[in-house]
């Protein structure tokens, strides 16, 4: 009897020690770090201390390279991970952000309706007047902020291209009933502008730019206002993302505006939020077409990632469930795109190698 009861207590030690060794790891408590706002500090996180294979770290830097990239950064917490550069580029050299950049635009809109200065369901024409379009004064004043925000405008958004002034600017739909990816977005400065009584630039220097730390600014190309700085820039507003509109204790950005924009914003688009792209919907449209695509834009990313996408592969990706953001500055991959291509999918295929 006595060697039954050493035995059975001898295998209940053993189940126990067992099931003690399947539980599973806590997730990391670690802090979100934020780079000070001015210098060139930026604490690292490696590889290794993330359990990431670093086999799969030389096939994504050699795609990087051979796909025409100059600037990829990985951060994880707001530490850098991964940061490298590639022909020609620098870590000091600015590249411009195409309609990645219209995120800026979004975030800095936010701004202002937190400030009091805007509301985003007003008429545009109540900021800039009206005659901003060729459109009966009734479906003028059908268009509101948020429809500039969301592609809904119901503006002609192919036969007169990327121009924003009044005759160009042509009655397709009534606003609010069309997804269109329409330049006409960039009206939302010129709102900005006028409520704010200064010029755009100034407003969003001293609103989002030197709060973060960023360096760049904004120029003209044709009828494009594009915002261009180093890779580093790109990726601190990509950790104010990540961070709910907050850089450390400061909100620069109330975290209602960040959900709602980074959200589906109508019911056209599932995958469009305010000027954000959204990944895992069921669901998405393609700039220049009124086709509705089934499925998720990038199938191998993560379903909960959202995106800044730009002309030629510029990309800002946030994905809040991995505390990550990834940075990708450069010439197209592969042709001229307006926002998203193959590359998108494949770049995924391997970061997904680096913790898969």
């Amino acid at each position: 009897m006595t060697k039954i009861i050493y035995s059975l207590l001898i295998a209940f030690l053993y189940i126990s020690c067992s099931s003690e060794n399947v539980q599973p790891i806590p997730p990391s408590t670690e802090t979100m770090y934020f780079p000070p706002v001015n210098g060139n500090v930026w604490e690292t996180k490696s590889i290794a201390s993330l359990g990431w294979k670093q086999t799969a770290v030389q096939p994504l830097l050699d795609y990087l390279e051979l796909k025409h990239s100059k600037g990829f950064i990985i951060l994880v917490n707001g530490r850098i991970v991964l940061e490298n550069y590639f022909n020609g580029h620098s870590a000091s050299t600015s590249w411009y952000w195409a309609s990645a950049g219209k995120t800026l635009t979004s975030t800095i809109t936010g701004i202002a309706q937190q400030e009091g200065l805007i509301n985003i369901n007003n008429n545009v024409s109540d900021y800039i007047g009206t005659g901003w379009t060729s459109l009966p004064l009734a479906k003028e004043n059908l268009i509101t902020n948020k429809h500039l925000l969301t592609m809904t405008s119901g503006l002609e958004d192919i036969a007169n291209g990327d121009a924003v002034d009044p005759a160009s600017l042509t009655y397709k739909a009534d606003a609010g009933t069309r997804w269109a990816y329409h330049n006409v977005y960039v009206k939302l400065q010129d709102v900005i502008a006028q409520a704010s009584s200064q010029s755009f630039e100034n407003y969003f220097n001293s609103k989002l730019k030197t709060k973060i730390g960023m360096d760049g600014l904004w120029f003209t190309t044709g009828n494009n206002s594009v915002f261009a700085s180093t890779t580093r820039s790109m990726a601190r507003f990509g950790l104010l993302m990540i961070n709910k509109g907050k850089w450390e204790n400061d909100i620069i950005l109330n975290e209602n505006y960040f959900n709602e924009a980074t959200n589906t914003s109508q019911n056209i688009n599932l995958s469009y939020g305010y000027l954000w792209w959204l990944n895992g919907k069921t669901s998405y449209h393609l700039p220049q077409s009124q086709l509705q695509l089934p499925g998720s834009i990038i199938p191998s990313g993560p379903n909960d990632m959202f995106m800044a996408l730009g002309k030629n592969d510029q990309k800002i990706y946030v994905i809040p469930s991995k505390k990550m953001v990834v940075i990708r500055m450069g010439e197209a991959a592969d042709s001229v795109n307006l926002a998203l291509s193959s590359f998108d999918d494949v770049l995924w295929q391997k970061i997904n190698a680096l913790y898969q």
